[in-house]
Formats: structure tokens, C-alpha cells, sequence
């Protein structure tokens, strides 16, 4: 049976007054009792590389694809950079207006003719092209909490035969994700899915990774990454593995329990979990109700007094694009929706 949100959130310690997952996550004490195990053990690759290999299956069975099709990695920005080499020359990439950096900034800067347009989120699937070769964007919108018609985007873009590249990293941990719904599909797992930093992942369909040179390919990319140390002469693993670069040990120990933890976890009652808290503040602070549900809520707040009030209470939030933001997790509840209304006297 499916873990529900209280399951959940007793994995983790009380975090009243954190209400940043959009940020980073907490960890939980499973995460944290795996890092200071790890810290008094000896080294040991090989245990480390089973490690990564159960992350990568629990990343798998969150997004529902095969483990196969899933490559590990540290950061979002290296992947999207890997996908951005091999597009064609020329090509021409749409995304949102104001879209996190990471994921635009590599196919800006990726030369040989490649251009970036840009449109207003909501118009994004209305927008496409068949001249446009990708469709890059995330499901969840970092500095505003706003969700995108994933649906409608992709069905445009196959209809144009326009490839689609999906950045979950703000969405994986609190909403049902199907990573196969696009043709790429990347997350770095230290926001929502409360994992330590350095801990990413790229799902590609079978068509878009015969495309992508594997650039950089090291020990790891081998289809035996123990034989594949040294020489020219490794040959690359046939799945996604030939994208991943070596894990970052430590790191995926700690991510290895909390990626266990939402794996087993009810996606659509954590989605109404935390979405319902977000909507119980934005009632209290008399804000509109997004047309799809998130639990990120934002307003305008130009001279970030509304986060410096917060934060002098006790609240850990956070300021973006003229914005505070605010986000509610599992571990959060409704006295964190009472500590920030009376905050901000309402």
C-alpha cells in the first residue's frame, strides 16, 4: 500500500517555520542517519555504485519509466547542456518567458546558429512551431509557483514534430510526473524530493538518446564501469548509463532513502496534501486562486519587506523576481499557514 502524507511527513523532524522546499528540501532523519553512517564508514566504491544503482531505480519507478532509460547526473544545467550539443545546427529552442536559468542559458550560449524565443508561459503550446526543433520548459515555474499545461504543450509539439524537454525539478516530490510523456525529461532532486545537493537525473525517450553523443562519457558511461577505467578502448553502456557521470558518493547516500520515501509514497494525496495547504493560505492573505492547483504561493513584494518579516519571525521563505515565495510541503502543516497569515496581520 501506498505510503499517505502522514506517512510521510513522520519521516521527517518538525520544520515549522521552513516553508522553502522550493529552495531545497529538509532531510529526513533516514537521510541524515545514512550520511553520518557513511561518514564512519570506510570508503567503498563498489557499495557507493549500488547505492546509485537503487537511486536511479526509485527515480525510475517516481516518473514511471525503465530504469534503463535514466541517466544520473549532478545538475540540471550539465544535462540540458548535454541535449543542447546535440541539436542541430540552427536550431531553434522555445521556451517560457522568465524560465529558470538553468535550463535556457545552456541553449543560449550553445552557438552554431542555435536561438532562443521566448513567449508567455500560458501561450507556450499555442506558440509552437514546426520550425521549431524543442520545446524547453518546466512543469512547475520556479519564480511563481505556476504550473504548466503539460498536455496541451506536448500534444502541440507532436503535432509540429517538435521535440519536448521537461524540467520536473520543482514539481517531482509533490505532483505525478510521467517522465514518458516527453522526450527528455531532467530533475534535480534537492528541492522537493528533500535529497542532498549534487543529485540529478535526465530521462530520455529511446529515439531522442540515439541522437545525443554521450560528450562526456567517462569510467561510469561504461557498459562495465569497473572495466572501463582506463584506455581508449571501453565500450559505453547501450542504455542511458552512457550519459551518467560518476555519482557524487556521499551525496546519493543521502538522497537513497528520501527517493525511496516518495517512491513509495501516494503522489496524487501528496499533491492534494500540500496544494490544499497552499490554497488555506491564500485565502488567509486574500490572494486569487491559480487555475492548477500549487503549493508555491507568490506575491509581489518589490522591496522584499514581506520576506524580511517573515524571516525576523522565524519563517525561512524566500525572495524571487520582485516575488516572495513561499512553499508548503509534507512535512509542513497548518500551523505554518497561521504562523505566516499573522505574520503579515491578516
Amino acid at each position: 500500500m501506498a505510503l499517505s502524507p502522514a506517512d510521510v511527513r513522520a519521516a521527517f523532524p518538525d520544520a515549522r517555520g521552513y516553508v522553502a522546499a522550493c529552495t531545497a528540501g529538509i532531510p529526513t532523519r533516514a537521510t541524515r542517519a545514512a550520511v553520518r553512517e557513511d561518514l564512519d564508514a570506510l570508503p567503498d566504491p563498489v557499495r557507493y555504485a549500488a547505492v546509485a544503482e537503487r537511486c536511479r531505480a526509485s527515480f525510475a519507478d517516481l516518473v514511471g519509466v525503465a530504469a534503463e532509460s535514466v541517466a544520473l547526473g549532478a545538475q540540471t544545467s550539465a544535462m540540458v547542456s548535454l541535449l543542447a550539443a546535440s541539436l542541430p545546427d540552427d536550431a531553434v529552442v522555445l521556451c517560457p518567458d522568465g524560465e529558470f536559468s538553468s535550463l535556457v542559458l545552456p541553449f543560449v550560449h550553445a552557438g552554431r546558429g542555435i536561438t532562443v524565443r521566448t513567449v508567455p508561459l500560458e501561450a507556450l503550446a499555442a506558440s509552437i512551431e514546426p520550425s521549431d526543433t524543442m520545446v524547453a520548459f518546466s512543469i512547475v515555474q520556479s519564480a511563481t509557483g505556476a504550473v504548466a499545461d503539460a498536455d496541451a504543450i506536448v500534444a502541440a509539439a507532436r503535432a509540429h514534430g517538435v521535440r519536448t524537454l521537461c524540467d520536473a525539478t520543482q514539481a517531482i516530490g509533490w505532483m505525478p510526473v510521467a517522465a514518458g510523456a516527453f522526450d527528455a525529461l531532467v530533475c534535480h532532486a534537492y528541492k522537493w524530493l528533500c535529497a542532498p545537493r549534487g543529485v540529478a537525473f535526465l530521462a530520455l525517450s529511446e529515439d531522442l538518446a540515439a541522437t545525443i553523443m554521450p560528450r562526456q562519457a567517462g569510467w561510469y558511461a561504461g557498459s562495465d564501469p569497473w572495466a572501463s577505467c582506463y584506455g581508449t578502448a571501453a565500450t559505453l553502456a547501450a542504455s542511458a548509463r552512457r550519459f551518467d557521470v560518476s555519482p557524487a558518493w556521499q551525496a546519493f547516500v543521502g538522497a537513497e532513502p528520501a527517493l525511496a520515501l516518495f517512491a513509495d509514497a501516494d503522489a496524487t494525496a501528496l499533491r492534494d496534501e500540500v496544494t490544499g495547504l497552499a490554497a488555506a493560505l491564500r485565502e488567509r492573505l486574500d490572494l486569487p486562486q491559480p487555475a492548477r492547483a500549487t503549493p508555491i504561493v507568490t506575491w509581489r513584494d518589490g522591496d522584499g519587506a514581506d520576506v524580511v518579516r517573515l524571516r525576523e519571525a522565524g519563517i525561512v521563505a524566500s525572495s524571487r523576481a520582485g516575488n516572495a515565495r513561499v512553499a508548503l510541503h509534507v512535512f509542513n502543516d497548518l500551523r505554518d499557514v497561521d504562523d505566516i497569515a499573522l505574520t503579515l496581520g491578516r
